[in-house]
């Protein structure tokens, strides 16, 4: 494989991504336009995607790793997690001491604490740095990505936090510190995912056109980056032509970390709770590979005639 970067410069490293989902694959294809990539994905399309975009594919966690200097996982849950780096073929048998690990997925603080011990015992490094933005700013290098990590293990993952990110910040000195503020992050993130769902599917029932909805609401107070986001993905959520960007289970699981984490922490979150129901209703009806825009679709009418029965304002008032 071709060393990437000029001949004055250290030899830049050499990184395995773990997983080409929504995430995975454009981070992957962001990095390999200035380090050598090997990629994995259980998916042989994926894959294929990936070595299009200049990477290398491998067909186990264990082949992608075994040159590599920084590990990307970019894998859905704990389990995900913890099959890439412990199952068979994993990451840890051919990882070398002195590797550094990015975890970049929303596992919750636990998870991510109990990994960093197991792969310190292999003198591997962690870095915990969930990542937030979307599937676009991935592929641009504009993530927001949120770490905890040791001053030595940041060191060593930094020029691929840098590829990756706009906005690193370094919350804690120790993994489970960025996952405690991707928590936080998500609960606001899945509110206002359900906020928007509401206010569409209100909008629609009255007769509104949800494009124009959309364009009004985000130029004013009510304005937030989900609505911007999914807000006109929702409006196409009855057509069917929904792009596939953010799973809805993956905000569902976000959720239910915010959940565990509230309540051990003896907050409540009501708010928060209440937007959970919504996303485990749309896991019920089957939606859990769809994007999340559609659980719009869950409170909106089929035919959106509510609005036929819209009374007209009575004359001779003062208008306001």
């Amino acid at each position: 494989m071709t060393r990437h970067g000029p001949p004055n410069e250290p030899t830049p490293p050499t990184v395995a991504v773990l997983g080409l989902g929504a995430m995975g694959l454009p981070m992957a294809l962001r990095l390999s336009t200035e380090l050598p990539v090997w990629a994995f994905d259980i998916s042989a399309e994926r894959r294929e995607l990936a070595v299009s975009g200049g990477a290398v594919g491998a067909g186990s966690p264990a082949l992608a790793c075994r040159t590599a200097d920084v590990v990307v996982l970019a894998v859905r849950d704990e389990a995900q997690l913890r099959a890439a780096l412990f199952g068979d073929d994993g990451a840890i048998d051919t990882l070398r001491p002195g590797a550094v690990v990015v975890l970049t997925s929303t596992v919750g603080p636990e998870a991510a604490k109990t990994v960093a011990a197991a792969l310190a015992e292999r003198q591997i490094d962690l870095v915990d740095a969930p990542v937030s933005g979307g599937p676009v700013r991935a592929g641009t290098g504009d993530l927001l990505i949120m770490v905890g990590a040791t001053d030595r293990a940041l060191a060593r993952g930094r020029r691929v936090l840098d590829l990756l990110a706009s906005s690193v910040h370094v919350v804690g000195p120790h993994p489970g510190d960025g996952q405690t503020m991707k928590t936080v992050n998500q609960l606001l993130c899945g509110i206002h995912t359900a906020a928007a769902a509401e206010a569409l599917a209100l909008a629609r029932a009255l007769g509104l056109d949800l494009d124009t909805v959309v364009e009004v609401l985000g130029s004013g107070a009510a304005a937030s980056f989900m609505l911007a986001d999914r807000g006109p993905r929702m409006a196409r959520a009855y057509t069917g032509d929904v792009e596939l960007r953010s799973r809805l289970d993956v905000i569902s699981k976000d959720m239910h970390i915010v959940g565990r984490v509230a309540s051990a922490a003896g907050v409540p979150t009501p708010v928060a709770a209440a937007a959970t129901q919504l996303y485990t209703l749309a896991m019920r009806q089957g939606m859990a590979a769809e994007d999340d825009s559609k659980v719009v679709t869950l409170l909106a009418p089929e035919d959106g005639t509510a609005g036929s029965e819209r009374s007209d304002p009575p004359t001779g008032g003062a208008g306001r």
